[in-house]
């Protein structure tokens, strides 16, 4: 499939799958606004409080995806991608908000405990929400996986998170409704609470790390083999591998070091050829900058070209190319004479 047809196919699926988000969250929103009127339950309206979040940072997340889709233009050369990160930041420090208010009902309950009228029906209905929420933060992780986009992967955490919420409150209500403890309530309020302040402090941090260009090991890893794996006997050694992402866009730099007697149009083409090769790696959607550095005195010994008038020492053999050697400010051959 051609690459555009790519990109403009995942982003309709981010926002199908976002639009799917805000709309359950909304309903579920609703459904627990009507329990906790039923029953009067910190716990629940704990769990309540979560899904104003849920709400909110949908309507945050579709602006950003919609946003994130638009091609790169004279004021944003590099795309419009990094405002995923922000909508992931924004996500998280909401959530740690929405904890503070968690803990004020939380601790009320827990000092001045009060009857749970409803609790049956209450209970059968933050089960049905539930359920509902597993299905729904499965669903959004799964086409952020598939469509590269860090806002769906943090919406269904966030989901997930409203989901294991849900649980906890459950069985904590379970055994309000079968002991009588009532300050249990206020407890569980309070441990949802420090739940969902990791949840929101993981956002911030993840966030934090994207607008910071924090290296993707896993990325890396996987370009390096596969700059290993198709490597050519021109491509002598390669150095400075660095990438950072922009939405579902990846840019990579690096260094690649050729003989120094090709001409520049046939050192442009074996470039174009790196190029070519790591563009259809990320099906279109990666920017690589290849800087070619010339060969010297030092790399003769892991160049395999014989027939070249600049050789100064006998091939001994080729560069062992790892992670490690092309991520490094100088390769193997390049020392302490390259510039």
């Amino acid at each position: 499939m051609d690459p555009a047809n790519q990109s403009h196919n995942a982003q309709q699926k981010r926002l199908i799958a976002i639009g799917i988000s805000f709309t359950v969250a909304v309903l579920l929103m609703a459904l627990k606004f009507y329990a906790f009127w039923l029953t009067r339950s910190a716990a629940i309206l704990s769990d309540t409080l979560e899904s104003i979040i849920n709400v909110v940072a949908s309507c945050f997340a579709i602006g950003s995806i919609i946003v994130a889709g638009r091609p790169p233009d004279e004021d944003h050369p590099y795309g419009h991608g990094k405002i995923e990160f922000f909508s992931a930041g924004f996500e998280g420090a909401l959530i740690m908000v929405a904890a503070a208010g968690i803990f004020y009902s939380g601790i009320s309950q827990l000092l001045q405990p009060h009857a749970l009228p409803n609790l049956n029906i209450g209970l059968v209905l933050l089960f049905g929400a539930g359920m509902v929420n597993l299905l729904l933060g499965i669903y959004l992780i799964r086409v952020g996986r598939r469509t590269d986009s860090l806002t769906l992967i943090a919406d269904g955490k966030h989901v997930l998170t409203d989901f294991y919420t849900s649980g906890g409150v459950l069985a904590g209500l379970v055994l309000v409704k079968f002991s009588g403890w009532l300050w249990l309530d206020g407890t569980i309020a309070c441990l949802v609470g420090i739940n969902i302040l990791f949840t929101g402090a993981g956002l911030v941090r993840q966030s934090y790390r994207g607008l910071m260009h924090t290296a993707d090991p896993s990325a890396l890893t996987k370009l390096s083999e596969i700059l290993i794996e198709h490597r050519r006997d021109l491509w002598i050694d390669i150095h400075q591998l660095r990438t950072w992402k922009s939405g579902n866009h990846t840019h990579i730099d690096l260094h690649l070091v050729l003989p120094r007697d090709l001409s520049l149009e046939e050192a442009h083409n074996e470039a174009k050829k790196m190029e070519k090769l790591i563009i259809e790696h990320f099906d279109g959607n990666a920017s690589p900058l290849i800087h070619m550095d010339p060969c010297i005195a030092t790399d003769c010994p892991i160049c395999s070209i014989n027939a070249c008038h600049s050789r100064t020492s006998d091939f001994r053999k080729l560069a062992s190319w790892n992670l490690e050697s092309m991520t490094t400010h100088k390769g193997v051959g390049n020392f302490s004479k390259r510039k």
